[in-house]
């Protein structure tokens, strides 16, 4: 009987092993490298201090009123672990002022157009994905645009972090987002572009879960 060379040996003994490997241990295998988690960033001031009735996904409707001031515009995008597998059941939140630059927030002045829900809620599914209808970030003094994210999963909260606008002259300004590297601009630095119902912002969010 041949004697197989120690490369060929152990090139056969490797493929073996992938075949025999049980289900669960397969993707573990093929994994590709880890992906770079979103990074955190300050809560800030005004996440609400009571929650509206409407926290659905569409802030530009309150209840029965609708929103009609500033530039709507959709932020969507996936809920994954550091390996790229969709987080099913994790609760992504948002919130933002309004078209003048106000929040839904007594340190605010509670002056924020009444007909802007200002905060959105939505449960990801499977796929991991969510969106939101809201506004395209505006600036208030001292703060570029920007959006405030938060992730939960059951009763961990997994990552609080703002979501910033691709190309606003602000971001240069702006002392919170200047404390971030140039990879972790990249990951929460997104662009607004135009399609056929308003601005699209893409946003996805990597998670240790």
């Amino acid at each position: 009987m041949p004697v197989l060379p120690r490369r060929r040996l152990l090139l056969a003994g490797a493929a073996a092993v992938a075949v025999a490997a049980p289900a669960w241990l397969t993707p573990a295998l093929a994994q590709g490298p880890a992906l770079r988690p979103t990074p955190r960033q300050t809560e800030g001031p005004f996440y609400p201090v009571t929650l509206p009735a409407d926290s659905d996904a569409d802030l530009l409707k309150n209840g029965q009123v609708v929103y009609g001031r500033g530039q709507p515009a959709w932020v969507e995008g996936t809920v994954t672990d550091l390996a790229g597998v969709p987080v099913s059941g994790a609760v992504v939140e948002i919130w933002q002022c309004d078209h003048q630059g106000h929040y839904h927030h007594p340190g605010d002045g509670d002056r924020a157009d009444p007909a802007f829900q200002g905060f959105g809620r939505v449960s990801v599914g499977r796929d991991g994905r969510y969106r939101f209808r809201t506004l395209k970030p505006v600036p208030y003094t001292g703060r570029t645009p920007h959006i405030h994210v938060k992730v939960r999963l059951e009763r961990r909260e997994l990552l609080t972090t703002q979501l910033y606008v691709a190309g606003d002259p602000g971001n240069e300004r702006d002392g919170i987002w200047r404390r971030l590297d140039e990879q972790a601009r990249a990951a929460v630095t997104v662009p607004f572009t135009p399609g056929s119902d308003g601005l699209r912002a893409l946003f996805p969010i990597a998670v240790q879960a």
